[in-house]
């Protein structure tokens, strides 16, 4: 082993430990990066931002274990998310349930219900199942907007609050609990996910995506293989969106809409579909772009403009869909990939 691959495995194998190290700083720095953050790192303002982006990493993260390792293609991801969300808010803010009471109901059925719908929907592939994917979230979005017995609170979304959400998990003051909460959340989806790819049933779904008819020759249950990958992937989701009700405060219908899951769609692809960081890279970017261009757009700076670049710059939607129609072009790989195309360029350097 040359010089040079030894440094590629030592920084491969030492990105995570240094990416570890320097999120569990950031409750403890004060460095203030302006324009880019709402205030210095340690903040409530910039620990609620930083602890949104991890949480999009971690759904993101899940989203790929379907469409980047597997190669399902779904539109109702969402569902799980929202599932995982109302379940814990219902349990705890209308039922008077504890908060692990109804954190373990809310795991149960992140189980039970994916596998009930990935058994009748991993019948059918491709557009198919993105389509009857889509048909279940849209049922799921329907229950949660015409708010059935008055539990979910329709379009006004359900605060969450009871006597069952711990003093420690609410409040500004608090907000650096809620960072940690989101940081353990990415940490044990993307330690999940590592785990289930490199075992076998992750080489059977890598070899599913690539020719999924030669893995039916080889006599392998292609659609075991498959519910297994789509009950993980929802199950993560649904613990998310538990994590997201307690560091938004509330549930809110935007999370059961096709639009959430395309924005995962969105992430994975910006990041790169498959890659070991894409999905996180695409999460945080996406997530932390929304947040900070919402923010540009209405500030003064922009608003003193010429109308030509006022416009543009007052929409953060136009902007990430320019910014993913030039990763689509100049990045097929998505931002994971950028590294690998720089690689050769490298070698080739004297």
């Amino acid at each position: 082993m040359n010089a040079r691959t030894t440094t590629r495995t030592l920084a491969r194998r030492g990105a995570p430990l240094l990416l570890a190290l320097v999120l569990l700083a950031v409750p403890y720095s004060t460095l203030d990066v302006p324009v880019l953050l709402p205030g210095p790192l340690n903040s409530p303002g910039t620990l609620q931002l930083i602890a949104v982006c991890l949480l999009f990493a971690g759904f993101a993260l899940s989203y790929d274990l379907l469409f980047g390792r597997t190669g399902l293609l779904s539109f109702g991801h969402a569902l799980y998310i929202a599932v995982g969300s109302y379940t814990t808010n219902i349990a705890v803010t209308r039922g008077g349930w504890s908060l692990g009471a109804a954190l373990a109901l809310t795991a149960a059925v992140g189980l039970v219900l994916p596998a009930v719908i990935g058994a009748v929907a991993l019948r059918v592939n491709g557009i198919a199942f993105a389509m009857v994917t889509l048909a279940v979230a849209q049922l799921g979005s329907i229950i949660v907007l015409s708010d059935p017995d008055g539990r979910t609170g329709g379009e006004e979304g359900l605060a969450l609050g009871g006597a069952g959400v711990p003093a420690f998990l609410s409040g500004v003051a608090n907000t650096v609990n809620l960072y940690w909460l989101a940081l353990g959340y990415a940490a044990l989806v993307a330690l999940a996910i590592a785990w289930s790819v490199a075992s076998e049933p992750g080489r059977v779904w890598a070899a599913i995506r690539e020719n999924e008819r030669r893995v039916t020759v080889l006599g392998l249950p292609v659609l075991r293989f498959r519910l297994m990958a789509y009950v993980l992937a929802s199950l993560l989701a649904t613990l998310g969106g538990a994590v997201h009700l307690l560091v938004m405060g509330g549930s809110t219908p935007q999370i059961t809409t096709s639009d959430f899951t395309l924005g995962l769609l969105v992430m994975v692809v910006l990041g790169g579909a498959g890659s070991r960081w894409g999905a996180i890279l695409g999460g945080v970017l996406y997530t932390f772009l929304d947040h900070r261009l919402a923010a540009l757009g209405t500030s003064g700076a922009v608003a003193d403009l010429p109308a030509v670049l006022r416009a543009p710059l007052s929409e953060p939607l136009f902007l990430l869909g320019a910014l993913f129609v030039l990763a689509v072009y100049f990045l097929p790989g998505g931002l994971a990939g950028l590294a690998g195309r720089l690689r050769p360029a490298r070698d080739g350097a004297p």
